[in-house]
Order: C-alpha cells, then structure tokens, then sequence
C-alpha cells in the first residue's frame, strides 16, 4: 500500500452509513426477518425490492430480489460483500442480541472477544454474514480519539500497534 500524495484533495470517509441494500431470494421473508430482528418499519414496496425504515435513525434497509438472480445462499467465498458489521455499544448488549437471536431461531456464533472488541456474527435467511460489533476500551478510547479531531496518521498508527503489536500495522 502506498500513502497518499502531499498534493491530492483528500476526501473524508463517511462517519456512518446510510443504508444497506441486500439481494435477496425471496422478498417477503427477508422483509419479515430484518423487520423483526431489527425493527425497521417496511415503508416501500417496488415490487423487485422493498424499504425498511428505522423509525428513530432513519437508517435504512433495501432489500431486492433481481428478476433471474442466482439462486442458493449466500457465500463470503465470491467477491463482493464478505459480512456487514453493525455497531453495538458494549458487549452486554451483544449478550442481549445472542438471547434474540436464540429465540428466534437465527444462526449465530457465540460473542468472540477480539483485539478491538467483542463480535456476534449472525445469518440472514439468505446466509448473508452479518455481526454486530462492540468496542472493548482500548478500541474505545481511539475511537473517542479519532471523535475528538484530528488524529496524525503515524499517532493512529502507534495506537493501533498498542493495541495488536506491530506485526499486522501498515507503515510507509
């Protein structure tokens, strides 16, 4: 990887996102799954595609079913989309996602403590990978940092190296 150039316009990277639009092969039980996992309300219906819509953020789901799409799950092994992660705030509400999950019958994988945080990763009906992330502290108190203004590169560098050891940090 290179570095960017002392001269380029650099543009900032979106602080959240927007929305998230999936393929899907059967439109109605993917609605019925992200509405009520997750609790979006489905406002649209295009016929080939639906929107879901949280009522607090207005965060938003699409979900499409392509006329002649591929048929069969999902596979992170195909370029494109390996999983979306999802924000949590703290690992106790993971714990609260597992509990739904087990309830409504969704796969999953137990919560993993990583070097950055906490991960509960999850599948739709289509096997689409999707998890939700928690920050531990160290990650936390970056992320607070990186908020807080602007971070040099070498110094996010530095603190991501504290934080996994310098074998997996990327130096120019």
């Amino acid at each position: 990887m290179t570095g960017r150039s002392r001269t380029a316009k650099v543009f900032p990277c979106p602080s959240s996102p927007d929305h998230f639009a999936l393929s899907v092969t059967d439109l109605d039980r993917s609605t019925r799954f992200y509405t009520e996992l997750l609790g979006p309300i489905a406002v649209l219906d295009f016929g080939h595609g639906r929107i879901c819509l949280d009522r607090t953020t207005g965060f938003s789901v699409g979900l499409l079913q392509h006329p002649g799409g591929a048929p069969g799950p999902f596979t992170e092994l195909q370029p494109g989309l390996d999983h979306l992660g999802l924000t949590s705030a703290d690992r106790d509400e993971l714990v609260a996602w597992e509990e739904r999950f087990a309830a409504m019958g969704v796969p999953y994988t137990p919560i993993r403590d990583m070097e950055f945080g906490y991960h509960l990763n999850f599948r739709d009906p289509d096997g689409i990978a999707l998890g939700f992330n928690a920050p531990n502290e160290a990650y936390a108190a970056l992320l607070a940092q990186l908020r807080g203004g602007a971070v040099s590169d070498s110094v996010l560098r530095d603190q991501a190296e504290q934080i996994l050891g310098p074998c997996v940090v990327i130096r120019p």
